[in-house]
């Protein structure tokens, strides 16, 4: 029986609780949050939960609420990592986290880098650490890599994701506006013969024709998988990740406006910095089962969207491509099963499979791990349990001469 800690018990790390609290081979989740109110919520609704209140930037603290804990999971923005991956280390528990950043001030490539640099100390402790652990990242580094396993040599891999879920009430985001919009305008990372390069935000704009959706606008995006990919898979050429959808062609927009700046400019006098006026005026996405339904009812415009990874090199000396697609429940089915928006169900189900990995023991690999390195066994019991909740792979070949 395995005792867990979940650290941060927002909408992520509460579908995980929730998840963790049904498995048979779980005997208690400890609900660790700054807000206790959260985390008393939970624990009164769950039979395994207990709740804690924890500064997730203390170590002290979270040691202190982790004890006789096996695992912990880190739901926290990805700035609190490195303090979060020390306790981790000094309590003696594996680690899991959804995301590597971004953080305000570091590289992205180096948030990536300085938790991979605690690889020796993880092994040397007997224990692991699975970064980047959720959704995107998450499968589409799992489906990555059961395409670049059977080629004989990878020459690309293009994470492609679109989504357009519009409702009459306006929600340009169903994750965190902030985090949205500082995504947008960050520089992409695009890994290209052996080297990381930055280019122009929304950059390379393409058209990409999805399966059953038809062809869609996507533009370079800012994501930790262009970054695991060119550290961990060999005699890769290139690796990106492009999203669309109309949330990406509002902060486009917005972009070329100049109203995600972060320098003040002055209007009528007054000095105002134009993404906090923005970000002022931006709805937040809704999170209570109350709010969901209330957005719902008033009405869905348009609810689709498509992810894509698409692998491409040799195999018997021929051009071969893997277009690997990835489906999970709508707003509508997310809502009606789990009381919980779309992007929290592909996120939060995701990193609990990733959890249950650890909770039936089937991680054998030590040190710092990413997604793509788990074994063809564990990523084939894991696209077993996804099935089962709704979130399915599928693929198709392309091959010429």
């Amino acid at each position: 029986m395995m005792k867990i800690i979940v650290l941060g018990n927002g909408v992520q790390g509460s579908t995980v609780i929730r998840r963790l609290c049904e498995e048979p081979n779980v005997s208690e989740v400890i609900c660790a949050d700054y807000n206790l109110e959260v985390s008393k919520r939970l624990e009164k609704m769950l039979k395994k939960a207990k709740a804690a209140r924890v500064d997730g930037s203390k170590i002290e603290e979270i040691l202190s609420a982790a004890k006789g804990a096996e695992l912990i999971v880190n739901a926290l923005p990805p700035e609190f990592n490195p303090v979060v991956m020390e306790a981790a280390l000094k309590g003696k528990m594996n680690y899991q986290d959804l995301a590597s950043g971004p953080v305000e001030g570091v590289d992205f490539v180096e948030t990536v880098k300085r938790q991979l640099a605690l690889d020796e100390r993880f092994k040397k402790e007997g224990l692991t650490a699975l970064i980047n652990a959720g959704s995107a990242p998450g499968i589409t580094n799992l489906l990555a890599r059961n395409a670049y396993d059977k080629l004989d040599s990878c020459e690309r891999i293009q994470v492609l994701l679109f989504e357009s879920v519009w409702t009459k009430k306006f929600i340009p985001f169903w994750w965190s506006p902030s985090t949205a919009f500082g995504d947008m305008a960050a520089k992409p990372i695009v890994f290209e013969n052996g080297k990381f390069k930055r280019v122009k935000p929304f950059n390379d704009p393409v058209m990409v024709d999805f399966k059953g959706l038809g062809t869609r606008r996507l533009v370079d995006h800012e994501h930790e998988e262009p970054v695991t990919f060119g550290l961990t898979l060999k005699g890769l050429k290139y690796a990106g990740l492009k999203m669309g959808g109309p949330a990406i062609e509002l902060s486009e927009s917005f972009y070329k406006m100049g109203l995600l700046g972060k320098e003040p400019v002055e209007v009528g006098g007054t000095k105002v910095v134009p993404l906090d006026l923005i970000l002022k005026l931006t709805p937040p996405a809704p999170s209570s089962p109350e709010e969901i339904k209330e957005v719902i009812e008033e009405g869905i415009e348009i609810e689709e969207g498509a992810a894509m990874i698409r692998v491409e090199g040799i195999k018997d000396g021929k051009h071969v491509r893997y277009d690997n697609y990835m489906s999970a429940p709508g707003l509508v089915e997310s809502f009606n099963k789990y009381q919980i928006t779309h992007e929290a169900f592909m996120t939060g189900q995701a990193a609990f499979l990733f959890t249950k990995l650890f909770v039936h023991d089937k991680i054998d690999q030590q040190g710092v791990i990413v997604p793509e390195i788990l074994g063809p066994n564990i990523r084939n019991f894991y696209f077993q349990e996804s099935k089962k909740l709704g979130i399915i792979a599928e693929e198709v070949v392309e091959t010429r001469l």
